[in-house]
């Protein structure tokens, strides 16, 4: 067994199928299946039940799917820490961040970051927070950007953001002309939220129920400019944090306080007892040090 079987039996368990795994590993399928029969010949066992349209791992494939991905991240560990005391300032940072927040401020860390260690790489992957900490778990990218709280026994978090979370209507919503509301007021409005991939979706929901009512929302989105252009055509109200409220301050929209505003906070998430980079721990002493915005 050596490390290539385990690496193109995760690729296939992941897609599903050997030919979406072949384009990945840049391998003819024929030699994908060769290499994954060849390890399930030295286990004895069958890892992929092969009988279906669709391929689907075995109880004992199950096993060797979760054992391997710990065998790879073991060795990626050690690849990085090695390359890391060689190579000092050189590297790559792999980030998952939702799309709410790479418009809101990314590019000013980004750039920050880039000045101060020009050789490390940057990669960046847009996903809903739930998609971000799944793949910091699974070892995909370095670290996250999410909104607090998470589960602290499965991951480190430095908190970045804290901002309380507006109401946005319409300047001719018969409540446009308060400075703050309760949310009970609106129990007949449509809500325009982020969908349900964002944490933001789910407390609006929990927040909206604990002050005695169940939102109707009228529309899911995963891009808030498109949700605030809803707004802006009096479609329905929404909840969003104050950074995106004082960016369209000026249209044809009011920011409101709401009586019992709930915390919009924004950190920084590390699997717990995994290995941290170079790359990473500066990224993040560079997150700290900055103003916050």
């Amino acid at each position: 067994m050596d490390i290539r079987q385990l690496s193109y039996f995760i690729e296939v368990a992941k897609n599903k199928s050997f030919t979406k795994a072949s384009r990945v590993l840049h391998v003819t399928q024929p030699a994908l299946s060769k290499m994954v029969k060849g390890l399930e010949d030295e286990l004895d066992v069958t890892l992929i039940d092969r009988s279906a349209r669709q391929i689907s791992l075995t109880d004992a494939g199950e096993i060797v799917f979760v054992q391997a991905q710990k065998v790879v991240n073991g060795l990626d560990d050690l690849s990085t820490s090695l390359y890391d005391v060689m190579n000092f300032k050189k590297g790559k940072i792999k980030i998952g961040i939702p799309p709410v927040i790479s418009t809101l401020f990314f590019p000013t860390i980004i750039a920050e970051f880039q000045k101060a260690y020009p050789a490390v790489t940057v990669m960046l992957a847009e996903d809903g927070a739930k998609k971000v900490e799944q793949k910091v778990l699974d070892g995909e990218i370095d670290l996250g950007f999410v909104l607090l709280p998470v589960n602290g026994e499965k991951f480190d978090v430095i908190p970045f953001v804290h901002q309380e979370i507006k109401l946005l209507i319409h300047k001719s919503h018969p409540l446009a002309d308060r400075d703050v509301v309760d949310l009970i007021e609106l129990k007949d409005d449509s809500f325009l939220l982020l969908n349900k991939e964002f944490t933001l979706n789910s407390r609006t929901i929990e927040v909206c129920i604990r002050e005695g009512f169940t939102p109707k929302i009228a529309y899911e989105s995963s891009q808030w400019d498109f949700i605030v252009g809803m707004v802006e055509k009096n479609l329905g109200v929404t909840l969003m944090p104050k950074l995106i409220c004082d960016r369209v301050k000026d249209g044809p929209v009011k920011m409101i306080s709401l009586t019992n505003s709930f915390p919009w906070v924004l950190g920084i998430i590390l699997a717990k007892n995994r290995y941290v980079p170079y790359a990473s721990r500066a990224f993040i002493q560079l997150v700290k040090s900055l103003p916050q915005p």
